[in-house]
């Protein structure tokens, strides 16, 4: 399971672009941050949200209004005393911007809180066991910019009927039946686990892409993903304007999620010169189980 909390923008003028620069994700406990636009920090505290275990920041690239949260946040960090490293993974160029970013705030190596940094390279990020995060390239303008597939595994529970029709006892036994491993009950017959579990099922694909250009070649790491959250920043009648500034447009967002067996899609970093409504109207007739990102969002797969 995964959960989603879209923390938007909290910039106190208003924007050309109605940015989504920073995720909230949760999965098994674990509690990470994709993107850390303005203000960040504050947004987590309005949600509701807050700070605990919170440990890691997934950076799709190194145009700022995805990174000037940084110092914002490990300055509310410091001041909460908090002593777990925060590790920081993104692209070489991006990491290399934040590192200086931070220097000239307060120093190499001298940020209010302990800080990681984890250059990216397509494939696995964190395998946490009950989920793994793994990276690929996308393109944005001159950036080295990445997208994140977040994976939690399908899993394999015990039939009651199974286990009630063969005779095996609530406790340890079950167990080990759950774990893989063949038992023998009460009258010496062995019970395989293949006897007892049900087909694989609850598996969870998330996909987050932030600013890209195109979707050509990204097929192979979206496909059948329960959520996409991707960016359709203009609308198909400024196609050529999208081209020159790097972005999509919501007509192609959606039919890439229509393309790739999508369940839900999540559309942000919206131009301000359309209406959502506009957005939503052209990304629907293509993709109907879409919706646009608002502050505060939360959605859980």
């Amino acid at each position: 399971m995964f959960a989603l909390t879209f923390l938007g923008t909290s910039a106190s003028v208003p924007s050309a672009e109605r940015n989504h620069p920073a995720l909230l994700v949760e999965a098994a406990g674990q509690r990470m941050l994709v993107d850390c636009g303005e203000g960040t920090q504050r947004q987590l505290l309005r949600s509701g949200a807050g700070f605990r275990r919170l440990d890691r920041i997934l950076l799709t690239h190194a145009h700022l209004d995805h990174v000037l949260g940084i110092p914002g946040l490990f300055s509310t960090l410091g001041l909460r005393q908090t002593s777990d490293a925060m590790t920081i993974h993104g692209g070489e160029g991006t990491l290399d911007l934040v590192i200086r970013m931070l220097a000239g705030l307060w120093g190499a190596g001298r940020a209010p809180i302990p800080v990681e940094f984890a250059a990216l390279t397509e494939g696995p990020v964190i395998d946490a066991g009950d989920f793994t995060v793994d990276c690929f390239r996308v393109r944005h303008r001159d950036t080295d910019s990445f997208a994140f597939s977040f994976r939690s595994p399908a899993r394999r529970h015990l039939r009651p009927d199974r286990l009630a029709a063969l005779g095996v006892p609530d406790g340890p036994l079950r167990g080990e039946l759950a774990a893989g491993r063949p038992i023998a009950i009460e009258g010496g017959q062995t019970i395989d686990p293949e006897d007892v579990l049900g087909p694989p099922s609850g598996g969870k694909k998330l996909v987050v892409i932030g600013d890209t250009e195109t979707t050509d070649g990204l097929s192979q790491h979206v496909a059948d993903a329960d959520l996409l959250v991707i960016e359709a920043t203009f609308l198909d009648r400024d196609a050529t304007t999208a081209r020159s500034y790097g972005h999509l447009t919501a007509a192609e967002a959606a039919s890439f999620a229509a393309a790739n067996n999508v369940g839900q899609l999540v559309l942000t970093h919206m131009s301000g010169r359309y209406e959502d409504a506009e957005i939503l109207t052209e990304a629907t007739r293509i993709f109907p189980n879409c919706r646009i990102a608002a502050d505060f969002d939360r959605i859980v797969i």
